[in-house]
C-alpha cells in the first residue's frame, strides 16, 4: 500500500475536465496514474489524453515527472516511518513501483536550439569524441605512453573486462594417475612427471575430467572444481588450496567441521 496525494478531478458530459485546488488523500496500491485517479473518484471513462490534460491542469501546466504532477507519492508517512500496510504487504508484479525520484525522463537531444541540447547535443563542436559510433577505450592517450604504464606500481595490462580476470592452467584428475600412491601432488611434481607441460601461467586448477585410480593422494593446487574434489576424496585423497600470492597451504574445511 502507498499513501497518494493528488488533485480531485471531475469530468462531466459536455464540459471540460477540470481540477479543483482541494486535494484528497487515500490509501491504495502503488500503480498507474489511471488507477490512482479512479480511486480518488474520477470518471472511469477518462482517455489517455484527458488524463494528460488533467495532470497539466492540476499542476499548473507543468510538464515534469508524474511524481510532481500528482503533487506527492510517498512510501513513508509524515513522520518518515514505513506504515504497517506497506511493511506487511506482499510484493507482486501488480504493485511494484520505482522509488520516488529514481526514475527520470530521457533527455531529447537534437530537437532544437532552444531546448538546450539541440546543436552539438552536449558533445562539443568537433573532435573524435563528438562523432557518431564508437569512441576511444578508457585509458587511451592518443598513442603516447599511458598513465597506467608510466607509473611503475600500476604497470600491466590495459584496463578492460579482462583486466581482473584470473587465468588458471587446467589439470584434469586423470593426470594424477602418474603419481605414486599416497604421495603429495603439486604443480611442480606434475611438470616433472610429464603429466602437464610447462606454461607461463603460474596458477593451476584441478578439473574433474576422467577417473582417478591412485588412492590417498594429497593434491595441492590454486583452485579445484566441485567434481574434482568429490573424485579425489572418494579415492581417499585430500585437497589443499595454495595461496595465489604466497603459495602457502590453505586447507579446505571438511564436512565434519561444516556440520559443527
Amino acid at each position: 500500500m502507498a499513501f497518494l496525494t493528488f488533485p480531485r478531478l471531475s469530468c462531466g458530459r459536455g464540459e471540460h475536465l477540470r481540477a479543483s485546488l482541494s486535494t484528497q488523500s487515500a490509501w491504495c496500491p502503488v500503480g498507474s496514474t489511471r488507477r490512482a485517479m479512479l480511486h480518488a473518484g474520477a470518471s472511469p471513462f477518462l482517455s489517455s489524453w484527458r488524463l494528460a490534460s488533467a495532470r497539466r491542469v492540476a499542476t499548473g501546466n507543468s510538464v515534469h515527472s508524474g511524481l510532481r504532477e500528482l503533487q506527492a507519492i510517498r512510501i513513508v508517512d509524515k513522520e518518515g516511518k514505513i506504515p504497517e500496510e506497506i511493511a506487511n504487504e506482499n510484493f507482486t508484479l501488480g504493485n511494484l513501483a520505482p522509488a520516488p525520484g529514481s526514475v527520470h525522463r530521457k533527455k531529447r537531444k537534437g530537437r532544437g536550439i532552444a531546448a538546450g541540447q539541440g546543436g552539438s547535443c552536449g558533445y562539443g563542436m568537433r573532435g573524435q569524441k563528438s562523432r557518431s559510433g564508437g569512441s576511444i577505450r578508457p585509458g587511451f592517450e592518443g598513442g603516447q605512453m599511458p598513465l597506467y604504464r608510466r607509473i611503475p606500481k600500476y604497470r600491466g595490462r590495459p584496463p578492460g573486462p579482462s583486466h581482473r580476470r584470473i587465468e588458471y592452467q587446467p589439470v584434469n584428475v586423470k593426470a594424477l594417475n602418474t603419481c605414486a600412491e599416497g604421495s603429495v601432488v603439486t604443480p611442480h611434481v606434475l611438470i616433472e612427471t610429464g603429466a602437464i607441460h610447462r606454461t607461463n601461467l603460474k596458477l593451476f586448477k584441478i578439473l574433474g575430467d576422467g577417473e582417478i585410480t591412485v588412492r590417498n593422494l594429497t593434491v595441492k593446487a590454486h583452485a579445484f572444481s566441485s567434481s574434482a574434489v568429490r573424485k579425489i576424496e572418494e579415492a581417499g585423497g585430500r585437497c589443499v588450496l595454495l595461496s595465489p600470492t604466497t603459495g602457502k597451504d590453505i586447507e579446505l574445511p571438511s564436512e565434519d567441521n561444516q556440520d559443527e
